[in-house]
Protein backbone atom coordinates (compact mmCIF):
# COMPACT_ATOMS: atom_id res chain seq x y z
CA UNK A 1 0.00 0.00 0.00
CA UNK A 2 2.75 2.08 1.01
CA UNK A 3 4.65 1.54 -1.96
CA UNK A 4 1.48 2.16 -4.51
CA UNK A 5 1.17 5.10 -2.75
CA UNK A 6 4.33 6.26 -3.51
CA UNK A 7 4.38 5.80 -6.72
CA UNK A 8 1.15 7.87 -7.23
CA UNK A 9 2.43 11.08 -5.16
CA UNK A 10 6.05 10.85 -7.05
CA UNK A 11 4.25 12.05 -10.63
CA UNK A 12 2.50 14.49 -8.69
CA UNK A 13 5.79 16.20 -6.55
CA UNK A 14 8.23 15.86 -9.63
CA UNK A 15 5.12 17.83 -11.19
CA UNK A 16 4.75 20.69 -8.82
CA UNK A 17 8.27 20.90 -7.99
CA UNK A 18 9.39 21.62 -11.26
CA UNK A 19 8.67 25.08 -11.99
CA UNK A 20 10.54 25.30 -8.26
CA UNK A 21 13.74 24.18 -9.66
CA UNK A 22 13.90 25.93 -12.73
CA UNK A 23 12.99 29.03 -11.05
CA UNK A 24 15.78 27.99 -8.81
CA UNK A 25 17.86 27.39 -11.18
CA UNK A 26 17.93 30.05 -13.19
CA UNK A 27 18.17 33.21 -11.00
CA UNK A 28 20.30 31.05 -7.77
CA UNK A 29 22.31 28.44 -9.88
CA UNK A 30 24.03 30.67 -12.66
CA UNK A 31 25.32 33.17 -10.01
CA UNK A 32 26.14 30.86 -7.74
CA UNK A 33 28.35 29.31 -10.03
CA UNK A 34 30.16 32.69 -11.61
CA UNK A 35 30.57 33.52 -7.80
CA UNK A 36 32.59 30.04 -7.07
CA UNK A 37 34.59 30.71 -9.98
CA UNK A 38 35.57 34.39 -9.27
CA UNK A 39 36.03 33.11 -5.87
CA UNK A 40 38.84 30.88 -6.92
CA UNK A 41 40.37 33.39 -9.46
CA UNK A 42 42.27 36.38 -10.01
CA UNK A 43 39.97 38.81 -11.15
CA UNK A 44 39.62 42.67 -11.52
CA UNK A 45 37.19 44.98 -13.08
CA UNK A 46 39.09 44.78 -16.46
CA UNK A 47 38.71 40.91 -16.13
CA UNK A 48 35.89 39.47 -15.22
CA UNK A 49 34.42 37.96 -18.12
CA UNK A 50 38.14 36.51 -18.58
CA UNK A 51 39.07 35.54 -15.12
CA UNK A 52 42.19 34.24 -14.13
CA UNK A 53 42.33 30.47 -11.52
CA UNK A 54 44.38 31.15 -9.16
CA UNK A 55 43.74 28.11 -6.02
CA UNK A 56 42.35 29.23 -2.68
CA UNK A 57 44.19 32.29 -2.00
CA UNK A 58 41.09 34.26 -1.34
CA UNK A 59 39.66 32.31 0.77
CA UNK A 60 43.04 32.22 2.96
CA UNK A 61 43.04 35.91 2.42
CA UNK A 62 39.46 35.99 3.86
CA UNK A 63 40.49 33.79 6.84
CA UNK A 64 44.03 35.28 7.86
CA UNK A 65 42.16 38.96 7.44
CA UNK A 66 41.41 40.23 11.25
CA UNK A 67 38.59 42.78 10.06
CA UNK A 68 36.46 39.68 8.69
CA UNK A 69 36.48 38.63 11.87
CA UNK A 70 35.91 41.58 13.45
CA UNK A 71 32.85 42.00 11.12
CA UNK A 72 31.75 38.11 12.18
CA UNK A 73 31.64 38.86 15.30
CA UNK A 74 30.12 42.32 15.47
CA UNK A 75 27.03 40.71 12.87
CA UNK A 76 26.69 37.64 15.37
CA UNK A 77 26.42 40.18 18.21
CA UNK A 78 24.21 42.77 16.58
CA UNK A 79 21.86 39.91 14.93
CA UNK A 80 21.43 37.53 18.30
CA UNK A 81 21.12 40.94 20.58
CA UNK A 82 18.51 42.52 18.15
CA UNK A 83 16.42 39.67 17.62
CA UNK A 84 16.42 38.81 21.63
CA UNK A 85 15.06 42.49 22.02
CA UNK A 86 12.93 42.69 19.52
CA UNK A 87 10.99 39.52 19.94
CA UNK A 88 11.08 40.09 24.28
CA UNK A 89 9.93 43.67 23.75
CA UNK A 90 7.20 42.39 20.90
CA UNK A 91 5.82 39.57 22.91
CA UNK A 92 5.02 42.03 26.27
CA UNK A 93 3.45 44.50 24.33
CA UNK A 94 1.33 41.98 21.91
CA UNK A 95 0.03 40.72 25.38
CA UNK A 96 -0.13 43.83 27.55
CA UNK A 97 -1.94 45.89 24.53
CA UNK A 98 -4.27 43.06 23.05
CA UNK A 99 -7.17 43.92 25.11
CA UNK A 100 -6.49 47.75 23.85
CA UNK A 101 -5.66 46.68 20.40
CA UNK A 102 -9.17 44.31 20.27
CA UNK A 103 -11.12 47.46 20.75
CA UNK A 104 -9.31 50.15 18.64
CA UNK A 105 -7.75 48.00 15.96
CA UNK A 106 -6.19 50.95 14.20
CA UNK A 107 -3.97 51.36 16.76
CA UNK A 108 -2.33 48.51 15.35
CA UNK A 109 -1.84 50.46 12.01
CA UNK A 110 0.05 53.45 13.68
CA UNK A 111 2.12 51.12 15.75
CA UNK A 112 2.99 49.45 12.60
CA UNK A 113 4.40 52.65 10.99
CA UNK A 114 8.34 51.81 11.50
CA UNK A 115 7.77 49.45 9.20
CA UNK A 116 7.12 51.14 6.56
CA UNK A 117 10.03 53.48 6.38
CA UNK A 118 13.08 52.38 4.63
CA UNK A 119 16.02 51.62 6.69
CA UNK A 120 18.50 53.60 5.17
CA UNK A 121 15.92 56.41 5.44
CA UNK A 122 16.07 55.30 9.42
CA UNK A 123 19.82 55.32 9.92
CA UNK A 124 20.03 59.13 8.29
CA UNK A 125 17.57 60.29 10.52
CA UNK A 126 19.24 59.29 13.63
CA UNK A 127 22.73 60.42 12.15
CA UNK A 128 21.10 64.31 11.25
CA UNK A 129 19.49 64.26 15.31
CA UNK A 130 21.93 61.96 17.25
CA UNK A 131 25.41 64.09 15.26
CA UNK A 132 27.85 64.95 18.01
CA UNK A 133 28.30 68.45 16.63
CA UNK A 134 25.08 69.26 14.75
CA UNK A 135 22.28 67.02 16.14
CA UNK A 136 19.76 68.54 18.20
CA UNK A 137 19.65 65.66 20.83
CA UNK A 138 23.42 65.91 21.99
CA UNK A 139 22.58 69.79 22.07
CA UNK A 140 20.05 69.68 24.59
CA UNK A 141 21.38 67.33 26.90
CA UNK A 142 24.60 69.16 27.49
CA UNK A 143 22.48 72.17 27.61
CA UNK A 144 20.26 71.54 30.02
CA UNK A 145 22.23 68.22 31.87
CA UNK A 146 25.64 68.91 30.86
CA UNK A 147 25.74 65.66 30.00
CA UNK A 148 28.67 65.56 26.98
CA UNK A 149 27.51 61.99 25.37
CA UNK A 150 28.74 60.80 21.51
CA UNK A 151 26.22 58.51 20.30
CA UNK A 152 28.30 57.23 17.35
CA UNK A 153 31.23 57.47 18.97
CA UNK A 154 33.35 54.35 18.90
CA UNK A 155 32.60 53.22 22.58
CA UNK A 156 28.61 53.64 22.86
CA UNK A 157 28.28 53.25 18.36
CA UNK A 158 27.31 49.63 18.76
CA UNK A 159 24.81 49.78 21.51
CA UNK A 160 23.16 53.22 19.60
CA UNK A 161 22.80 50.82 16.61
CA UNK A 162 21.00 48.02 18.53
CA UNK A 163 18.62 50.56 20.10
CA UNK A 164 17.76 51.98 16.51
CA UNK A 165 17.08 48.33 15.09
CA UNK A 166 14.99 47.61 18.00
CA UNK A 167 13.18 50.33 17.88
CA UNK A 168 12.46 50.11 14.19
CA UNK A 169 11.75 46.33 13.89
CA UNK A 170 10.27 45.48 17.34
CA UNK A 171 6.87 45.93 15.69
CA UNK A 172 7.29 43.08 13.25
CA UNK A 173 7.16 41.19 16.22
CA UNK A 174 4.77 42.79 17.74
CA UNK A 175 2.66 41.77 14.98
CA UNK A 176 3.21 38.01 14.68
CA UNK A 177 2.82 37.90 18.45
CA UNK A 178 -0.55 39.49 18.79
CA UNK A 179 -1.47 37.47 15.80
CA UNK A 180 -0.37 34.21 17.06
CA UNK A 181 -1.95 35.56 20.92
CA UNK A 182 -5.16 36.05 19.02
CA UNK A 183 -5.33 32.63 17.59
CA UNK A 184 -5.03 30.96 21.16
CA UNK A 185 -8.72 29.52 21.47
CA UNK A 186 -10.72 31.18 23.96
CA UNK A 187 -12.08 27.66 25.28
CA UNK A 188 -8.50 26.37 26.27
CA UNK A 189 -8.29 30.09 28.51
CA UNK A 190 -11.38 29.57 29.46
CA UNK A 191 -11.46 26.05 30.79
CA UNK A 192 -7.68 27.12 32.64
CA UNK A 193 -10.12 30.35 34.17
CA UNK A 194 -12.58 27.89 35.70
CA UNK A 195 -10.16 25.37 36.49
CA UNK A 196 -8.75 28.18 39.13
CA UNK A 197 -5.57 29.09 36.59
CA UNK A 198 -4.19 32.64 37.55
CA UNK A 199 -3.40 35.32 34.70
CA UNK A 200 0.60 34.45 35.11
CA UNK A 201 -0.47 30.41 35.01
CA UNK A 202 -2.23 30.83 32.03
CA UNK A 203 0.48 32.72 30.25
CA UNK A 204 3.35 30.72 31.71
CA UNK A 205 1.69 27.10 31.01
CA UNK A 206 -0.73 27.44 28.25
CA UNK A 207 -0.56 30.96 26.05
CA UNK A 208 3.26 30.84 25.95
CA UNK A 209 3.96 27.44 24.86
CA UNK A 210 1.44 27.49 21.99
CA UNK A 211 3.16 30.40 20.84
CA UNK A 212 6.56 28.95 21.18
CA UNK A 213 6.46 27.69 17.25
CA UNK A 214 6.00 31.56 16.43
CA UNK A 215 8.32 32.73 18.66
CA UNK A 216 11.18 30.13 17.00
CA UNK A 217 10.03 31.61 13.79
CA UNK A 218 10.34 35.18 14.52
CA UNK A 219 13.85 34.75 16.56
CA UNK A 220 15.28 33.33 13.17
CA UNK A 221 13.91 35.94 10.66
CA UNK A 222 14.91 38.97 13.09
CA UNK A 223 18.33 36.62 13.47
CA UNK A 224 18.88 36.43 10.14
CA UNK A 225 18.13 40.22 9.30
CA UNK A 226 20.12 41.58 11.91
CA UNK A 227 23.00 39.35 11.04
CA UNK A 228 23.15 40.67 7.23
CA UNK A 229 22.68 44.22 8.61
CA UNK A 230 23.64 46.52 5.99
CA UNK A 231 21.65 49.88 5.11
CA UNK A 232 21.47 51.78 8.50
CA UNK A 233 24.71 50.79 9.72
CA UNK A 234 26.23 51.88 6.70
CA UNK A 235 24.25 55.30 6.82
CA UNK A 236 24.58 55.85 10.31
CA UNK A 237 28.32 54.92 11.20
CA UNK A 238 29.86 53.54 8.06
CA UNK A 239 32.11 50.93 9.03
CA UNK A 240 33.00 53.03 12.16
CA UNK A 241 36.23 53.74 13.75
CA UNK A 242 38.79 51.18 12.88
CA UNK A 243 36.40 49.24 11.49
CA UNK A 244 34.17 49.01 14.65
CA UNK A 245 30.64 48.72 13.50
CA UNK A 246 31.42 46.68 9.86
CA UNK A 247 29.53 44.07 9.75
CA UNK A 248 30.03 41.50 7.34
CA UNK A 249 27.61 42.70 4.38
CA UNK A 250 29.58 46.05 4.70
CA UNK A 251 32.79 44.22 4.83
CA UNK A 252 32.33 42.63 1.49
CA UNK A 253 30.86 45.70 0.12
CA UNK A 254 34.29 47.70 0.71
CA UNK A 255 36.35 44.83 -0.42
CA UNK A 256 34.61 44.64 -3.64
CA UNK A 257 33.54 48.35 -4.11
CA UNK A 258 36.55 50.34 -2.36
CA UNK A 259 39.19 48.09 -2.16
CA UNK A 260 38.18 46.56 -5.50
CA UNK A 261 39.52 43.05 -4.09
CA UNK A 262 36.45 41.20 -6.12
CA UNK A 263 37.86 37.32 -5.74
CA UNK A 264 38.14 38.08 -1.91
CA UNK A 265 34.69 39.59 -1.15
CA UNK A 266 32.95 36.87 -3.52
CA UNK A 267 35.66 34.28 -1.31
CA UNK A 268 33.58 35.88 2.29
CA UNK A 269 30.42 35.97 0.28
CA UNK A 270 30.89 32.43 -0.33
CA UNK A 271 31.84 32.04 3.31
CA UNK A 272 28.84 32.73 4.61
CA UNK A 273 26.41 31.25 2.52
CA UNK A 274 27.97 28.36 3.11
CA UNK A 275 28.00 29.27 6.78
CA UNK A 276 24.59 29.75 6.65
CA UNK A 277 23.30 27.01 4.41
CA UNK A 278 24.84 24.77 7.23
CA UNK A 279 23.31 26.10 10.05
CA UNK A 280 19.31 26.10 8.09
CA UNK A 281 20.29 22.58 7.42
CA UNK A 282 20.77 21.87 10.83
CA UNK A 283 17.72 24.03 12.04
CA UNK A 284 16.07 21.98 9.33
CA UNK A 285 17.19 18.73 10.57
CA UNK A 286 16.83 18.96 14.48
CA UNK A 287 12.70 20.80 13.69
CA UNK A 288 12.08 17.05 11.68
CA UNK A 289 13.76 15.44 14.41
CA UNK A 290 11.60 16.71 16.86
CA UNK A 291 8.60 16.06 14.94
CA UNK A 292 9.19 12.32 14.41
CA UNK A 293 9.39 12.31 17.92
CA UNK A 294 6.49 14.17 18.54
CA UNK A 295 4.33 11.17 17.04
Amino acid sequence: MATTRRQIEAPAFRMLATPLVAFLLLFLGFPAVVNLIYSVSDVTFETLRQPTLSGFGNFVAVATDGAFWRATWFSLRFGLLTAVLECALGLFLAIFLSPLIEKRSWLLAILMMPLMVAPALVGLMYRLVLHEFVGPVPYYLWAYLGASISFLGVDSAFWTLVAIETLQWTPFALLLFYMAYQAIPVEVTEAATLDGASPFQRLRDIELPLMMPTIAVALLIRFIDGFRVFDNVYVLTGSGPGGATASLSIYIYEAFFKQGAIGKAVAASVILFAASFVVLYGLNAYAARRKGKGR
